[in-house]
């Protein structure tokens, strides 16, 4: 099977049920940049990790491509491939378990300190813009709303997974100076 098909030639592209969109629609949009923040994930997974934190992200990964596919599918009377409320639970305890390593807040935080850090900090940007997107998408078309909360908690987590890098790496949270 060739990777090209020609298709997509004339701006538009498909989605699951032999749907065709444009490709400037909020959904491809939305989807497309749930893609760049497994992407970019996938360049902090060549940094050397904790064997915890590692595979928490790669499960992360294989987590977006459902998301993605949750988007793409716009017929929410097919229940499979769809983002769940259990996927979301299971975010919040890994925030959990790891706020339990770091000391408490008391400022706002610049990102940076080790290079994974500093990475995790962009794709919780990407996974940030990919909410807002998300958002957007679910005042044109019914979604599965389970996919905003998904990436809510997904980018607190990666907050959490940047500053817990670096505590482990023995970096100081960065304070914001105002």
């Amino acid at each position: 099977m060739k990777i090209y098909t020609k298709t997509g030639d004339g701006g538009n592209t498909g989605l699951q049920g032999n749907f065709r969109i444009s490709k400037s629609h909020p959904r491809i949009i939305s989807y497309g940049t749930v893609d760049e923040a497994n992407a970019a994930l996938g360049m902090v997974l060549t940094n050397s990790l904790d064997e915890d934190i590692s595979k928490i992200l790669t499960d992360i990964q294989n987590d977006l491509f459902l998301v993605g596919a949750d988007l793409s599918n716009p017929n929410l009377h097919d229940t499979k491939n769809r983002v769940s409320l259990d996927m979301v639970e299971r975010l919040e305890k890994h925030i959990d378990k790891f706020e339990s390593e770091l000391h408490p807040l008391t400022n706002f935080i610049l990102p940076g300190g080790n290079i994974a850090a500093a990475q995790l900090h962009y794709v919780r940007t990407v996974v940030r813009r990919a909410e807002t997107q998300v958002v957007q998408l679910s005042e044109k078309d019914e979604i599965n709303s389970n996919c905003i909360k998904y990436l809510n908690r997904l980018s607190d987590l990666f907050f959490v997974m940047g500053r817990l890098i670096n505590k482990r790496k023995g970096i100081d949270d960065i304070p914001w100076k105002i």
